[in-house]
């Protein structure tokens, strides 16, 4: 009996160790994706000049971006405050006059971008279902609006 006793217990903690190599390694990948994706949109409200709200060129290009990678885009994405299209959340600033950051006469701004690590575990989901952990933000460089 107690050779039976000592292989079941070994058995149950080789399953729990490669339950958690491989919730490791998926989540890796997903942060990976979610950051690429968050830089990549970055980059084009950089490009387009926060132009980017629903059905313009810039959002199109996002969404055809996420959909490479491989990016599951969460539909019910919600930060508070921000603007959210399907996989991504933004939020426009801007910057002071008497900031001492503006040095001409023109408005300045920048935008937080937030995208979502997507782990879809039912039990991880249903304990912890808005964890700030999960989500990954960053923000562009100041764009300049001229008049």
């Amino acid at each position: 009996m107690r050779d039976a006793f000592g292989g079941v217990v070994n058995l149950a903690m080789i399953v729990v160790f490669l339950v958690l190599v491989t919730g490791y390694l998926a989540f890796n990948v997903n942060y990976t994706k979610a950051f690429r994706v968050k830089n990549y949109i970055i980059t084009k409200f950089e490009q387009y000049e926060g132009n980017c709200g629903t059905n313009t060129t810039c959002n199109d290009e996002i969404q055809s971006y996420m959909k490479t990678v491989g990016y599951h885009q969460p539909s019910d994405i919600k930060v508070d405050g921000f603007n959210c299209d399907p996989g991504y959340c933004f939020k426009e600033f801007e910057v002071k006059k008497d900031s001492g950051s503006v040095k001409e006469n023109n408005e300045q701004k920048y935008y937080r971008i937030v995208t979502q690590i997507i782990i879809d575990i039912p039990i991880v989901n249903k304990i912890m279902p808005n964890l700030k952990i999960f989500q990954i933000a960053g923000d562009t460089k100041l764009i300049t609006v001229f008049e």
